[in-house]
């Protein structure tokens, strides 16, 4: 796989997170991908602006989202 295709799978892993299951999920769910949008845009902006080597900046924002994974509220369909 190409690292291009790595970076976009990884953004698109950042902002692909489940929707939250009421109103008061949803002040947690948009602080998480406030978070994440922001880690994808260091990313992105490091390849685009920078010249950082895609791969590293996949795997920079792969770190990022296991540190702060989408968790801590319900979600679309869960009882």
């Amino acid at each position: 796989m190409s690292a291009d295709r790595e970076l976009l799978e990884a953004v698109l892993e950042a902002l692909d997170i489940p929707h939250p299951a009421t109103v008061g999920d949803s002040e947690v769910h948009a602080r998480i991908l406030l978070d994440r949008v922001m880690d994808a845009r260091v990313a992105l902006e490091g390849v685009l602006r920078r010249g950082d080597d895609a791969g590293w900046s996949a795997d920079y924002l792969r770190a990022r989202l296991t540190e702060r994974p989408a968790t801590g509220y319900r979600t679309w369909g869960q009882q």
